[in-house]
């Protein structure tokens, strides 16, 4: 049955990266192709010095052309992680099925992916949004990155105790008041970590905010479209799967 939910997990991982390519191509990528035409044609600068005559410096030469990124490559990234997230989901959805109670497989897949959505993407994008290419100090990308995903590992960590935690407490105060501690607890770590981690902030005062806020809702909607497509696409996998095998051994 594991190998049976691993494929399937792979399987609506796939389904659900088709989806969000979609909708990043239609909604992402014009802001995306925006940005990086400011860049070009020098509508900001990404350093400066002190003071403020030091020339930008000129773009490099793609190594790869911009509409093979947009399409090709935005498609192969998106598939990618949508197959590996639907592979990590199965696991997950193994070890909880019927330990958060005598929920049917579909409810516990889409638990399982909106509380990953939650603390994997939703939570360290309040703390780090994301960003055109075209923005932010090439000498700090490599920090900028490292700040990004420490927060997620420890937004993960975080999940993953509150999840233990309030199993456990749920087994002595209910499950309404386990779930409540249990989130409390999640929120305050989560919340003196992100207020203890420095804040990233190099968009440049002349990037044009309507462009910046498109990119952004762009990225947060095709992250809600594949977790969303996620669970319900493997939920419905799954609980096939489960009533198969229910229906073999009886």
């Amino acid at each position: 049955m594991m190998k049976t939910l691993l494929v399937r997990g792979m399987l609506a991982g796939l389904i659900a990266g088709v989806l969000a390519f979609g909708f990043a191509y239609a909604f992402g990528e014009p802001s995306v192709s925006t940005a990086i035409g400011l860049e070009e044609s020098g509508g900001h600068d990404h350093a400066h010095s002190h003071d403020g005559a030091a020339p930008a410096e000129a773009p490099e030469e793609e190594l790869v052309p911009r509409d093979i990124q947009s399409t090709a490559g935005l498609l192969t990234g998106v598939l990618v992680y949508g197959v590996a997230i639907g592979g990590l989901l199965s696991l997950a959805f193994a070890f909880a099925q019927g330990r958060l109670g005598a929920l049917r497989p579909r409810v516990t897949a889409l638990l399982l992916t909106g509380g990953a959505f939650a603390v994997v993407f939703l939570v360290p994008f309040l703390k780090y949004p994301a960003n055109p290419p075209s923005v932010g100090q090439p000498g700090t990308i490599g920090s900028r990155t490292e700040l990004y995903f420490g927060f997620v590992a420890v937004s993960l960590l975080a999940g993953i105790l509150a999840t233990v935690f309030g199993r456990k407490l749920a087994d002595r105060l209910g499950a309404w008041n386990g779930f409540l501690l249990a989130a409390a607890g999640y929120l305050v770590v989560i919340g003196v970590v992100a207020w203890l981690m420095p804040a990233v902030d190099e968009v440049p005062a002349t990037f044009p905010a309507t462009t910046l806020w498109s990119f952004r809702t762009a990225s947060v909607g095709t992250q809600v479209t594949l977790w969303l497509a996620l669970g319900l696409t493997f939920g419905a996998f799954a609980e096939k799967a489960l009533t198969k095998k229910a229906a073999v051994v009886a």
